[in-house]
């Protein structure tokens, strides 16, 4: 595999290992960094190795969200044969969408990757929100340093899964060894002297431990302010400013002190993204006394202790009791040391080629005809025992896992009876969550996924024909079997994207017509399978990730389904395959049901094509249903005005509004035009 990576900070030496290490495992890697950025609070101009493969650009800017690459060299790398870009910028940074930009110029049709670690749910204005939104939409694949950053990327429209990989340390350099000198308590400091990273608050919680030298490692703009915060507080003789550190320096600061504290103080436009100090004094054996906030206690988990942030007492105490504590201060760094190997440089490389691996599906071919692998059947159930049984009792042979939302001792017995899986998860969160509830606890990871309606029904020769149709074709995320009702009737299966255009064909009434005139035709392209009995890929499932839980009842298919169209993948229905969906385990009560689709129609529009255009669709059917209502006579109007007087409030709001009772025990066997 053959990579361009882009990354400014990658000037710094020490954090190209990522890079060396991809090499050594067979990733052939070219990278683009900056001729020279301010990191730590100091310039660093890159300085490569004999013959290593990096190249330094010139750029225009020093914010790191709001600089740009000189274009003509990263027009000409551009041009090169690649199988993944990888743009490690934020998501809404000018150099990230100048790549894009010259992606697209270029012709280059490699995927491409993102990196964030943005763990704020902003609002940018334009034109970085639309960039931001454009960059993730089209973006691969993502990694994020902190899991937050991975979440908020995933709401504002990344269509697969953000991959959390760690920022890596060198555990060959950063290893223990005893503290030099004698005598004397060391706490120690290491990063950037600004405001935001709270060693005002450091300097106060020395001030009270009088046995005690605090040693602060780092650079910036309020490096006199805290001399001075030093001398009123009568102690500048213990405060050691050693300056900014190179990267080849901080090993042997680390192994000098006792203890490392990370004083961070949360504020309204920043949180700590992830503290690289941290693991790298874990590796050096240090323990860490960290603030509670951000991605800190992440990183820091059971490995070290944590404070509230701007509390200088409860920071001195913490310190002091670790620096008291031997038996404490050993156990921790134990479990630093085991906790740094998580970051180690080797395994940051693993995850970063398993990321690229996952970039390039399904353009390039994850299986062939004959391959052998299993099928895990997973259902959602709430309550109607009996559905369920007849669901099971096909595929009973299958590893099944069943889903209880509605903790039944009846769906319970079932499942005991037929010697199937039984999971509660002890709260009904929806399908999604159930869904997502299965997948984290897979009985066989290395198989597809057929997920069952308790209310269908598939025989066991069926999911067969599913699973080959799915095997057959290696860029087929998702397939479905044809299906009928009990009396034999067909219902349809397949059904285009739902779009702002065609909610506004749909109440108007045209959408009907045009399906006549043209025979509902639509390509696999632009299109999913209904979920009532749906088999899931395992490589498009660690792609796109699972269902989206904001989904409590409908659209969570189709928005899964959607998403896995954005990266490539196709989905189809198997007419060689049949199940029976009955589709008696909805509920009864039609307006309650009808205000949880179009609620959900509501969550997709506006996730997918963003308020405006959900705006614009609510508008249409608002009028459609109003002029339908009018002209329509009987039952067709009434719903015609029924659906218009849902509009106008709103459908999540109509849905804020319903009366917690139960909700219907599955899904509708097909969702309505919209």
């Amino acid at each position: 595999m053959r990579v361009l990576r882009i990354f400014h900070s990658a000037v710094v030496d020490g954090w190209r290992e990522r890079e060396r290490q991809l090499r050594r495992g067979g990733t052939d890697v070219d990278l683009l960094t900056a001729r020279r950025w301010n990191e730590g609070g100091a310039d660093v101009r890159l300085v490569p190795r004999p013959g290593e493969p990096v190249r330094g650009l010139r750029t225009w800017g020093r914010h790191p969200a709001l600089f740009v690459y000189s274009p003509l060299p990263l027009w000409r790398a551009l041009g090169g044969t690649y199988d993944v870009i990888d743009v490690h910028e934020e998501p809404f940074a000018l150099s990230t969408a100048e790549v894009l930009l010259l992606r697209r110029l270029r012709g280059q049709r490699a995927p491409y990757v993102l990196y964030s670690a943005q763990n704020i749910a902003k609002r940018y204005p334009p034109p970085f929100r639309w960039l931001e939104r454009w960059a993730l939409r089209h973006a691969a694949g993502l990694s994020v340093c902190n899991s937050e950053a991975g979440r908020i990327c995933e709401r504002k429209g990344l269509p697969g899964h953000a991959t959390l990989i760690p920022l890596g340390v060198d555990m060959r350099s950063f290893t223990p060894a005893p503290r030099p000198g004698s005598g004397g308590r060391v706490v120690g400091y290491v990063g950037r002297l600004a405001p935001h990273k709270g060693v005002e608050v450091l300097l106060k919680a020395v001030a009270g431990m009088h046995d005690t030298t605090l040693r602060v490692a780092g650079a910036g703009p309020d490096e006199s302010s805290l001399r001075a915060c030093a001398e009123a507080l009568g102690i500048s003789a213990r405060v050691d400013f050693a300056g900014s550190l190179a990267q080849e320096a901080l090993p042997d600061f680390y192994r000098s002190l006792d203890v490392l504290a990370v004083p961070s103080l949360p504020t309204p436009g920043w949180l700590e993204q992830f503290g690289r100090v941290v693991v790298e004094a874990m590796a050096c054996g240090v323990p860490v006394v960290a603030s509670d906030t951000g991605a800190l206690p992440d990183v820091v988990a059971d490995a070290g202790l944590l404070v509230p942030p701007g509390d200088p007492e409860a920071l001195r105490s913490a310190l002091a009791g670790l620096l008291d504590d031997d038996g404490l201060r050993h156990d921790l760094a134990q479990r630093g040391l085991a906790r740094a190997q998580q970051s180690s440089w080797p395994e940051v490389a693993r995850a970063y080629r398993a990321l690229y691996d996952t970039a390039v599906l399904p353009s390039e071919a994850v299986d062939g005809p004959g391959v052998r692998r299993g099928v895990e059947v997973v259902v959602v159930a709430y309550g109607r025992a009996d559905l369920l049984a007849a669901a099971l009792e096909p595929v009973r042979s299958l590893p099944v896992t069943v889903v209880d939302n509605s903790s039944s001792p009846d769906v319970a017995e079932v499942c005991a009876r037929l010697g199937v899986r039984y999971l509660d998860p002890g709260r009904n969160a929806g399908f999604g969550a159930g869904v997502n509830h299965a997948l984290a606890r897979r009985l066989d990871p290395d198989a597809d996924v057929l997920l069952l309606n308790p209310d269908a029904v598939v025989e066991l020769h069926d999911v067969q024909r599913l699973h080959e149709a799915l095997l057959e074709d290696p860029t087929l995320a998702s397939v479905g079997p044809s299906q009928v009702d009990e009396e034999g009737r067909a219902s349809r299966v397949t059904w285009p994207f739902p779009s702002p255009g065609r909610a506004a064909l749909a109440a108007s009434g045209l959408t009907g017509i045009l399906g006549r005139v043209l025979g509902n035709a639509h390509s696999d392209a632009d299109s999913f399978v209904i979920g009532s009995v749906l088999m899931l890929r395992r490589e498009a499932l660690a792609q796109v990730g699972g269902f989206d839980e904001d989904f409590f009842l409908y659209a969570e298919e189709t928005d899964w389904a959607y998403r896995a169209h954005l990266l490539g993948w196709r989905h189809r229905e198997v007419l060689q395959a049949r199940a029976v969906h009955a589709g008696a385990a909805t509920s009864s009560d039609s307006a309650r049901r009808d205000t949880h689709f179009h609620a959900s129609q509501e969550r997709y529009l506006r996730k997918h094509f963003g308020p405006a255009r959900w705006q614009l669709a609510r508008t249409a059917t608002i009028v459609g249903s109003a002029l339908r209502g009018t002209l329509l006579p009987g039952e067709r109007g009434r719903q015609a005005r029924a659906r218009a007087t849902l509009y106008v409030t709103g459908p999540l709001e109509a849905e804020a509004a319903l009366a917690p009772t139960a909700p219907p025990t599955a899904r509708a066997s097909a969702p309505s035009e919209v």
